[in-house]
């Protein structure tokens, strides 16, 4: 197909890959909600539980950049399919699981399908959408759906937990399958140029490596301590290991990163902003969730049914953010989502211990939700702008490897100010468990303050000012590898 005449399935295909890209995020949250009966039934230690989500975040966060840039090199519909195929088969042996190690295994094997998948799915709206009016318009619907996906969670894991744990697992097996049968009618196949299809191990290793130690050092740094001899170690391992795949890069003659990629200022300034605007987004939500449930005394269906304003306004705040980005530029556009976050942070860190749905959560969730839409569209149209098409899925991996590692470390971070606050307050006696609760969940909406206004900050020093003009088509071999 000429790369001028659009693909009429391309809405449909859309629709086909947002429904993935929603069930990756419905997983990510929905899990946390059904933590107390998968340990009640497996019979999990309190110290092991937490690798029902740390499994699933180390190899999802290790395996993104790799996953992207196999997509372009072997094909984004195969590659897609293939992550797919193991995302819903993992999924059934979750809910197959009899004994807390098979679990954790089937959440490793749901980790590196969701790896595959996610930056696929998202190089092939890429390659699909030309860049432009069009493609902001369907990154702005893709947006959307992460929003509501991460809130559905709340909203129907309760519900499905009382059923039993294994239907929220059981629930993407269904949509897993249809997806798979529709994919081959709806997605184009495309790769890279056959004179670029070099996987670069040496390169793949020794940042997946990086990676994973980060990620590990991070989830586990709440219960080892930051100053903790292991925590220091792996952080000072995955910066090694970083170096030597930067040297790596510099030399490969197909490097799996290629470092001039790094010279955009625009797609920089959109991945480091998208690392801080995870980590509040997924910060804040985290305190929240135990703020109402452990101080207000909100059950997890109460709790996601009061909650549908966040993603109500993450959608419209994705709708109007793709618009207003072709309009006035990324800037603007990433610096009100980021104020709002800040201000939401701020009117959050006020909840009390005699507080209210309106009075404490409401607003905050109000001011958050459009904040979440407009830096989530931004950043992720602005790090795939001005790249080439056959470098889409690096990109896309580029971006869904920050937006992870922001999540895990804006979530260990909060996790751990709360945690240390409540203990302070407990040992100085200065009131019962509810109040210092109450102290900690205040200082983890503090530290979300903090990290939305660094993440203001690098908005307005790193993201570019409008986006990259549409490239001419003139010599651009966009057609080779099509089917």
């Amino acid at each position: 197909m000429s790369p001028s005449t659009p693909d009429p399935r391309r809405w449909k295909a859309l629709a086909l890959l947002c429904g993935a890209f929603f069930m990756v995020i419905l997983d990510t949250a929905i899990v946390i909600v059904a933590l107390p009966s998968i340990e009640t039934d497996l019979g999990f230690s309190a110290g092991d539980l937490q690798w029902v989500l740390s499994a699933y975040a180390l190899t999802f966060g290790g395996l993104l950049l790799l996953g992207g840039r196999a997509a372009d090199l072997l094909g984004r519909r195969r590659v897609f399919m293939a992550g797919l195929a193991f995302f819903t088969t993992a999924s059934l042996l979750c809910a197959l699981a009899w004994s807390p190690a098979v679990l954790i295994a089937a959440r490793a094997i749901q980790g590196i399908g969701a790896a595959i998948m996610t930056p696929t799915a998202l190089s092939i709206v890429t390659t699909t959408f030309e860049e432009g009016a069009e493609r902001n318009k369907a990154l702005g619907i893709w947006g959307s759906l992460g929003g509501v996906g991460g809130t559905a969670g709340w909203l129907i894991g309760g519900p499905l937990t009382d059923l039993g744990w294994q239907w929220i697992v059981l629930l993407n097996v269904p949509i897993g399958a249809v997806a798979l049968a529709l994919a081959p009618r709806l997605l184009s196949e495309s790769t890279a140029p056959a004179s670029q299809r070099s996987l670069d191990p040496i390169g793949a290793v020794t940042v997946t490596a990086a990676v994973v130690a980060l990620v590990y050092a991070v989830v586990e740094a709440p219960d080892a301590g930051w100053g903790d001899g292991q925590t220091i170690g792996l952080l000072a391992a995955s910066a090694a290991l970083l170096a030597i795949f930067t040297v790596v890069e510099s030399r490969a003659k197909a490097p799996l990163l290629p470092l001039r990629i790094l010279r955009k200022r625009t797609l920089v300034g959109a991945n480091a902003a998208m690392l801080l605007f995870s980590a509040v987004a997924f910060g804040f939500p985290f305190i929240l969730t135990l703020y109402a449930q452990q101080v207000l005394g909100y059950s997890a269906v109460e709790f996601g049914v009061s909650s549908i304003v966040f993603p109500l306004g993450a959608t419209v705040g994705s709708i109007l953010g793709q618009s207003m980005v072709g309009k006035v530029g990324f800037r603007p556009v990433a610096a009100v989502g980021m104020t709002l976050l800040a201000v939401g942070s701020l009117y959050l860190a006020q909840v009390s211990v005699g507080g209210s749905y309106f009075g404490d959560i409401f607003i905050g969730l109000l001011i958050c939700g459009p904040g979440v839409g407009f830096a989530f569209v931004t950043c992720s149209i602005a790090a795939l702008t001005g790249v080439d098409e056959r470098e889409a899925g690096l990109a896309s991996g580029l971006s869904n490897t920050t937006f992870q590692i922001g999540a895990a470390v804006g979530t260990a971070i909060v996790s751990t100010v709360a945690v240390s606050r409540t203990e302070d307050v407990l040992r100085a006696g200065e009131g019962d468990r509810l109040f210092a609760l109450n102290e900690g969940f205040q200082s983890g909406f503090l530290a979300c303050l903090v990290l939305a206004a660094i993440g203001l900050v690098v908005t307005l020093l790193l993201l570019g000012r409008a986006p990259a003009a549409p490239r001419l088509e003139v010599a651009e071999p966009a057609a080779e590898g099509e089917s």
